[in-house]
């Protein structure tokens, strides 16, 4: 058996590879953006071949930076952005429509019918999701509806849809595999997290047929082998998690009571709740954390929208920093009497207000305000998001009480937003020695079903801590600013209260 893992991370607006040892060190990395379509307000989408094309691209140069080959590689992980959706023909592989991204809005208001019609307790019961137009469901039945021909395909059984991981699955094995992990599966709205089963109610409900899903394993677990004409000899594919449950295996977040928050284009926490899928009260997620030897263990997820977007709109968008690196040194030297206050609701808000039609404002501009406060504002503004999610945790769960949280993505670099981001949660944040935990974990999951990785409990005694961020602000400066934030949410969003 091979020497390393390689672990295929597709993200929202780039896809990366990463080579591990044998002892769970990184060996290489490659990476490419690609591009990213707004054909109307609110709508994103993906080509589809630009994905498939950057994830093969990367691979092989990860690959050729760690001096391997195929034949070296014990294992490929996948790891990917949820609930992006990919309907193709069986036949060709041939996508019927571009990828309807996760932050893709366009079916909110199919979203409102459904809820109107009542249908969402029993949605929730089933899936632990919310009926919004961030989960794939609602994706599926618009490409049906608007791709000509596309139902009566979908009738015949000619038609195949997949989270991301799924069509890449799909391409790796050269159409060979149509198959999910649990995880992916649960943010489909399709998916009965209970039973561990798609769900027929909600097939009906969505209006998507049987016929269109894949086979649902765990995330540990044989995905067969790649194409050998894609790397030069067949890889066994052994591991496959959303990014956000790939983010907590990597940090090791086994226990009942661990969370974790990762920081990249969105803001995702996850606070580990066992065997027990808890239902929630605020507004928050039940999902799948991870499926190991066909046993579910659960989490309470908070979802936030725009984190690292936020960022990068005052890169691309305005123009004030050339680099996104260069935001923190700009909030530490901005005006503290300027209280600017960012609702970067771009596309909506997600937990725990879930409302998909507000938009961003900014409040408390002066004539003074210039790129420093601004700055402040975009970095504040996931600080503060994440502190809803915390406070709806800690009202759903009495395990989230004492939590500390383990932090990674590409926001954790900067000092001050997590110093600021311990400040306004009033509790200890964790930053990893290794900060590329979505991958390690893609790879820990390819590892361990391969028998190159250690089990569970011997691979959280390697997880290292790089820096613990203490809270130092006091009371009083803490809850007028969250009082303020809470003010400014209250008049950007579409119903108030």
């Amino acid at each position: 058996m091979g020497s390393v893992v390689v672990a295929i991370d597709q993200g929202t607006t780039s896809s990366r590879a990463i080579v591990f040892g044998a002892d769970l060190s990184i060996k290489a990395i490659a990476q490419a953006e690609f591009p990213q379509h707004y054909p109307s307000s609110g709508w994103v989408e993906h080509d589809p071949d630009d994905i498939w094309s950057t994830v093969v691209e990367t691979t092989r140069q990860a690959l050729a930076k760690a001096g391997v080959t195929a034949a070296d590689v014990a294992g490929l992980g996948i790891t990917n952005q949820r609930e992006t959706t990919l309907v193709w023909e069986r036949a060709t592989g041939r996508p019927i429509h571009r990828a309807i991204v996760w932050q893709d809005r366009r079916t909110a208001s199919e979203c409102a019918r459904l809820k109107a019609e009542g249908h969402e307790p029993m949605v929730s019961a089933r899936s632990g999701l919310l009926l919004d137009p961030y989960f794939s469901a609602t994706k599926i039945a618009w490409i049906l509806d608007h791709v000509e021909g596309a139902r009566d395909k979908a009738a015949r059984g000619e038609l195949a849809f997949g989270t991301v991981d799924t069509f890449l699955l799909w391409r790796l094995t050269g159409g060979k595999v149509h198959a999910t992990d649990a995880t992916n599966a649960s943010r489909t709205l399709l998916f009965d997290i209970h039973r561990g089963e798609w769900d027929p109610d909600l097939m009906h409900l969505f209006r998507v047929p049987a016929s269109m899903l894949p086979e649902v394993r765990d995330c540990a677990a044989d995905f067969g082998e790649t194409d050998p004409a894609l790397f030069g000899g067949p890889i066994a594919i052994g591991g496959m998690a959303g990014d956000q449950q790939a983010a907590t295996v990597g940090q090791a977040c086994f226990k009942p009571g661990m969370m974790k928050s990762t920081y990249g284009t969105g803001c995702f926490a996850l606070l580990n709740t066992g065997d027990e899928a808890v239902a929630s009260r605020a507004k928050l997620l039940t999902t799948i954390a991870y499926q190991l030897n066909g046993r579910r263990s659960y989490a309470l997820e908070g979802s936030i929208f725009v984190a690292g977007a936020a960022v990068q709109w005052l890169r691309d968008g305005l123009g004030i920093v050339k680099m996104a690196g260069e935001t923190g040194a700009l909030a530490a030297a901005s005006d503290p009497n300027q209280e600017v206050i960012l609702v970067p609701a771009f596309v909506g808000l997600g937990a725990p207000y879930w409302d998909a039609e507000c938009r961003g404002a900014i409040f408390g501009l002066t004539r003074g305000t210039g790129p420093k406060e601004m700055a402040r504002a975009a970095l504040e503004s996931v600080c503060f998001q994440t502190a809803d999610l915390l406070a709806a945790m800690r009202a759903d769960w009495p395990g989230a009480s004492e939590t500390v949280l383990r932090v990674d993505g590409g926001m954790v670099a900067s000092d001050w937003t997590m110093q600021r981001l311990a400040d306004l949660l009033d509790a200890p944040v964790d930053r990893p020695e290794v900060l590329e935990t979505t991958a390690l974990g893609a790879a820990y999951l390819a590892g361990l079903s391969r028998g190159v990785y250690p089990e569970p409990d011997v691979f959280a005694e390697k997880w290292r801590l790089e820096h613990r961020f203490v809270p130092s602000m006091d009371e009083a400066t803490r809850s007028a600013k969250l009082a303020r934030w809470k003010d400014a949410v209250s008049r950007t969003l579409s119903r108030p209260g």
